[in-house]
């Protein structure tokens, strides 16, 4: 078999003489234009990050993109939001919204009283230790309220409340613990705000109602 290798061999560079054996010299220059410009065009489609060679985005994709405010942040417990809220008693919400995980809840909290507004008669506002700030405790004292909240452990003057009336809270927290039934609102499935607070207001109108 080496003497007929050798043979094709000297036939083919007697033929193409001018020419190297390993050149491409049987495509022409057309073909080697066509080549050069699939190669560009292959190479811009694959600096996309995440598409192979001929794809690219779906129309579904590019006509679904949502675009919103998303309350998600991080804190210790990972990607969370928080509800903060107003409740009459264990099935009645007043008023609710959300913020990040990383949010401080003093803050929320003095919007949703800034939007209750003042009250004709005094009326008891039993707080958690997230809402016990100096700033909070007076919106709430201007707006008519009466406070209840038991001061942090790191307060170096700290107050007197009604501990009995305290033991109250645990209404707005079992209704929490009722939202927290529904697995769309446990698992948060939307990521936009505004589904999530519809799914929200439809928890609690069930539960208002059960």
């Amino acid at each position: 078999m080496a003497w007929i290798t050798q043979a094709i061999r000297a036939l083919a560079h007697h033929l193409c003489a001018h020419e190297s054996l390993v050149k491409e010299w049987c495509s022409g220059p057309g073909l080697r234009t066509f080549a050069e410009r699939a190669n560009r065009s292959y190479q811009d489609r694959s600096r996309q990050d995440g598409l192979n060679h001929r794809e690219s985005p779906s129309r579904w994709h590019r006509g679904s993109k949502k675009n919103g405010p998303q309350a998600i942040g991080k804190s210790r417990g990972g990607w969370t939001t928080k509800i903060h809220l107003v409740a009459a008693d264990a099935r009645t919400a007043i008023t609710f919204a959300l913020s990040p995980g990383q949010a401080a809840d003093a803050v929320h909290g003095r919007e949703l009283l800034a939007g209750i507004g003042p009250l004709p008669e005094p009326l008891y506002l039993l707080m958690d230790k997230a809402y016990e700030d100096n700033e909070t405790r007076q919106l709430a004292l201007n707006f008519g309220y009466i406070p209840v909240v038991p001061p942090k452990s790191n307060r170096l003057n700290p107050w007197l409340y009604d501990k009995a009336m305290y033991c109250k809270r645990n209404e707005v927290e079992r209704l929490i613990r009722r939202l927290k039934g529904f697995r769309r609102i446990f698992s948060r499935f939307e990521k936009l705000d505004v589904l999530f607070l519809g799914f929200l207001t439809f928890a609690l109108i069930v539960e208002a109602l059960r």
